[in-house]
């Protein structure tokens, strides 16, 4: 099974808030809220597409837009990978 980690998100966000300095996306950053960190809705729109595509998977709009923290944000993309992968041909 495919599996989003906080390293690939964190790459997924830094493309995503583009040649912003001011986002620090070092330390321990899993439940610090999105907006802490710089990102604003469109950013965290923009990463949950770039995620979909990379994954080949399509997120729950309200749950994707709901998700507050990284670790928030990596647990939707991952219980949907999960799911995803439970129905897939093997």
């Amino acid at each position: 099974m495919q599996e989003l980690t906080l390293d690939q998100l964190k790459d997924f966000l830094s493309k995503a808030i583009g040649e912003d300095e001011s986002v620090d996306l070092t330390g321990d950053i899993l439940d610090l809220p999105f907006t802490d960190l710089g990102f604003d809705s469109l950013a965290v729109i923009d990463t949950t597409s770039k995620v979909e595509r990379h994954f080949g998977v399509k997120l729950p709009e309200e749950d994707a837009s709901e998700a507050a923290t990284p670790r928030e944000f990596l647990t939707l993309v991952n219980r949907e990978l999960q799911a995803a992968s439970e129905v897939a041909p093997q």
